[in-house]
């Protein structure tokens, strides 16, 4: 913009007498300047008034800003090879995790003794720990407590990892913390070379205890990466309370392949002599997490209660997020929270549910109660209390974007949640399915629907695919976690380079043809039966065409379509045959398709892009579901309104 003001304005000529007056005028009053700040100066030193700080070195004089400090962040992340081979390993270099998480620590000047002085409350959990941490936040909040939480993955800016009272740290103060753990560390380097600076997720942990004791936060809730017995925040000793949210097959590589080595793994964040409480689990995790909650002597070990047995002071119990699996979430953010008042906070008094027999049963404003197969374990069950309006207002309160999230625009509704295993995608595919058969009853036309996927790792994607099958979509696309083609439109903080943009689009591919597989098997078995004999056939051709191309991520002009065909299987009550399938190659690409020109705000789909299905076109209104994976939610959410990231709508 400045260039074209500059361009439409006239030189000045520089032979005018005016001009070359204007010139020596200014020199003048420069250097007159300078005088009077020499004076200023040597008039302080005469007073005994210190001097100005010397000027900085040309290394320091560098703008440490929010977006460098972001991209120095980025050289700490594992390379795609070298975290394959760790895959390989299948983990067996992990229990020296913790010993060097300590060692750096040590480095940043952040000791044992010194953690012990921050009150933690630690929870692991393969689904539903963070939403069990933002509850435990917002209840907190509401009670006047100052608030850290750390939190992973990010959904657009990495800042959103480290909260204060409910918001990611300012970009200043981010910067701030980052150098000073990064300089430390920096300036401690062995002479061997070996471990001079910590991983990614190692390096933000780190920062985030410092954080928290810098910014002298009454609480620090933490929740974990991955599994808990090795994660690089279990290198604290004595947390006030830890609690363990569902379980799930999950990390297998790293974790395990049973429910009962991910348990173990899970419950390793229990301390002793610390109370310990685990929502209800399937019964075998349930048992190891009792069994090893005891070897580590913990104070106290309980499952939560259903969140319709606590009491409610003549008001319903209203759950700001979304999904009646969010009730037992809720239930052990409860049982944390009392737990931490009555150790740290005792000026709040909890009445028993016997005390006040009629408020024994709480009204759910939004959903019936969510129930787990689990229990018959000899692990006893906490007590429901009645509800300090404290405690309500948190719940209520509570946000936690990109779960079970919805908004709006023109005439296309966004249902986003970061489900990537199997339990939490059936709870997914259950409020998707009720939120939007409500809001399509409410629209005078014909409502399409599209899905937005993705998945990565080593996750199977089969029975994720299973259980959206039943929402009947009319197209779906598949794209890599990758906001755009064009670079200028990415962002440091979404950068990743754990993996290369080749292999995702391979992994894109993969997710088509497992869906259309399980599309075809769940037709008519003689349909399928007919299906089967051209489907080697079918999945040869689909393999033999170009999927994708490297140059559509130097920003070479190719076409960004990599793949599109429609399905053409007989029609079944449970299924669309004729549900149209493509892969993008970008999420930008993905949602412009998806919106079909009936959102403003965003661009049409390219020509070079695949029509979109005829339902969409003929549409009234639109529903899109955007699942699979978190960092695909994010970069949803970096396009359509980062700001929804931080504040609600």
């Amino acid at each position: 913009m400045l260039r074209s003001v500059f361009r439409t304005r006239s030189l000045p000529n520089v032979n005018h007498p005016r001009y070359s007056l204007f010139l020596c005028i200014g020199s003048v009053f420069h250097l007159q300047n300078i005088i009077n700040m020499r004076d200023l100066q040597t008039i302080r030193l005469m007073n005994g008034i210190p001097s100005r700080a010397p000027q900085s070195t040309s290394a320091e004089k560098v703008v440490k800003s929010y977006e460098e400090a972001v991209r120095q962040l980025n050289t700490l992340q594992t390379n795609a090879a070298v975290l394959e081979r760790i895959r390989l390993e299948q983990g067996r270099r992990v229990k020296n995790n913790l010993p060097t998480v300590i060692e750096f620590a040590k480095r940043i000047g952040l000791t044992l003794d010194k953690l012990d002085k921050l009150s933690i409350i630690h929870v692991s959990g393969t689904k539903g720990k963070g939403s069990v941490c933002a509850f435990c936040e917002s209840i907190l909040k509401a009670n006047g407590v100052k608030t850290g939480f750390y939190t992973s993955p990010h959904l657009v800016e990495v800042r959103e990892r480290i909260r204060i009272n409910g918001k990611p740290l300012p970009k200043d103060l981010f910067t701030h913390h980052f150098f000073t753990v990064f300089n430390r560390l920096e300036a401690s380097k062995p002479d061997d070379g070996v471990d001079a600076m910590p991983g990614y997720f190692r390096f933000l942990t780190l920062m985030a205890y410092h954080v928290f004791l810098e910014e002298k936060v009454d609480v620090a809730i933490m929740e974990v990466g991955i599994g808990g017995t090795y994660d690089c925040t279990n290198i604290h000793r004595c947390p006030t309370v830890v609690g363990i949210s569902s379980l799930g097959i999950d990390h297998t590589s790293l974790l395990g392949d049973t429910i009962k080595e991910i348990a173990w793994q899970k419950a390793g964040i229990c301390k002793p002599d610390r109370p310990a409480f685990s929502v209800q689990q399937p019964e075998d995790g349930l048992e190891v997490i009792h069994e090893t909650a005891k070897e580590r002597k913990v104070s106290l070990i309980q499952r939560c209660p259903s969140l319709s047995s606590y009491g409610f002071k003549d008001q319903p119990i209203e759950v700001g997020l979304a999904g009646v699996h969010q009730h037992i979430n809720a239930s052990l953010a409860l049982q944390l929270c009392k737990t931490w008042m009555e150790e740290k906070h005792k000026d709040i008094i909890f009445e028993s549910i016997s005390d006040e027999p009629s408020l024994k049963k709480a009204k759910l404003t939004n959903g019936d109660e969510a129930h787990d197969a689990s229990v018959s374990c000899d692990m006893a069950m906490a007590q429901p209390f009645v509800l300090p309006d404290s405690f309500i207002k948190g719940l209520k309160n509570c946000y936690w974007p990109g779960r079970n999230q919805t908004f709006s625009r023109d005439r296309v509704t966004y249902y986003v949640d970061g489900a990537h295993t199997p339990r939490s995608m059936k709870a997914c595919q259950k409020w998707f399915e009720e939120s939007a058969q409500l809001e399509a009853a409410k629209i005078d036309g014909p409502v399409a629907r599209i899905l937005i996927f993705n998945s990565t790792g080593d996750r199977d994607e089969s029975p994720l695919l299973e259980v959206l099958m039943a929402s009947n979509f009319d197209g779906a696309v598949f794209c890599p976690n990758i906001a755009s083609v064009y670079a200028a439109q990415n962002s440091a903080d979404q950068t990743n380079y754990n993996t290369t943009s080749s292999k995702q689009m391979m992994r894109c591919e993969r997710n088509l043809a497992t869906f259309d597989k399980i599309l075809k098997e769940s037709t008519s078995q003689a349909a399928a039966d007919k299906v089967t004999e051209t489907d080697n056939e079918l999945s040869h051709s689909s393999m033999s065409t170009p999927v994708y191309s490297s140059t559509a991520h130097t920003g070479v002009a190719a076409s960004r379509t990599q793949l599109a065909h429609q399905t053409s299987s007989l029609h079944t009550s449970t299924v669309k045959p004729d549900t149209k399938l493509v892969v993008m190659c970008c999420i930008q690409d993905a949602i412009q398709w998806a919106a079909c020109c009936k959102d403003s705000q965003l661009g049409s789909p390219s020509l070079e892009d695949p029509i979109p299905p005829d339902a969409s076109r003929a549409a009234k209104h639109i529903q899109v579901l955007v699942c699979g994976s978190l960092h695909l939610v994010g970069g949803v959410i970096k396009i359509l309104d980062p700001n929804l990231a931080v504040t609600k709508l």
